[in-house]
């Protein structure tokens, strides 16, 4: 098991690889993480409706276990990269450009699965909670919606940094379950996820537009997950395990 100062640097290393590959490669990734973290939701879905809600928390976490033991590029996750950032070792360009085309893969990779999941009427049956989500997280007061995305992204890189302490996937697993499981279960704001369950309830009928989408939800929870990751969970452990 590695120890808190390990896995920071670690990071170091990671900070590197993660902001020096290509534009595709960055864009490819990030849609596979896109689309990880929408069949995640899409099966949550189905055991909040017809189990509850402890349910839907306790799949979810197969979201995060995909992205991390398949290989890809998640946004949320990547707000570690504070980290090698602070250390100098990564430049806020190089960091910003991985941002970006990152957060845009996940996009483009969790409106794919949406987009699959209308066309093939795999939620038909969950319509009515799907867009009563959709309709709930698009009406959300900027600072709820802010500050539940402090929240979420707080637990959801405890959980990827928990991820980096074991070496074997199941004790990766084990790290990465319990915060992701609290976070679901508490009802915070994952803006990768909401650019799956937004869209999938637009795609069902949901009165909702893309400006609300955006403005209402994805802004507010994009930079409370950017606060929650980057400086609560990457800014103080950097802090806390400095030369």
């Amino acid at each position: 098991m590695k120890n808190p100062a390990e896995v920071a640097r670690g990071y170091l290393t990671l900070g590197k690889i993660k902001t020096e590959q290509t534009a595709v490669r960055l864009l490819l990734l990030g849609m596979l993480a896109g689309a990880f973290i929408a069949l995640a939701g899409a099966a949550a879905t189905f055991g909040n409706v017809y189990v509850g809600k402890v349910a839907g928390a306790a799949i979810f976490p197969a979201g995060l276990t995909m992205v991390v033991l398949a290989g890809s590029e998640l946004f949320t996750g990547n707000c570690l990269l504070i980290i090698p950032l602070l250390e100098r070792e990564i430049r806020l360009w190089a960091l910003l450009r991985s941002w970006a085309l990152v957060y845009l893969g996940n996009f483009l990779g969790s409106v794919l699965v949406a987009g699959l999941c209308s066309a093939a009427g795999t939620l038909d049956v969950v319509r009515d909670a799907v867009i009563a989500t959709a309709e709930m997280k698009a009406s959300l007061p900027f600072g709820a919606a802010l500050l539940r995305g402090v929240l979420c992204n707080f637990l959801v890189c405890i959980a990827v940094w928990m991820s980096q302490v074991g070496e074997s996937a199941a004790e990766k697993f084990i790290g990465l379950y319990g915060p992701i499981f609290v976070f679901v279960l508490c009802g915070f704001e994952h803006s990768i996820a909401n650019m799956f369950f937004i869209p999938l309830g637009m795609m069902l009928g949901a009165p909702v537009t893309a400006a609300d989408m955006v403005a209402a939800n994805l802004v507010p929870a994009t930079l409370g997950n950017i606060a929650g990751g980057g400086i609560f969970v990457g800014g103080l452990y950097w802090y806390l395990n400095r030369k």
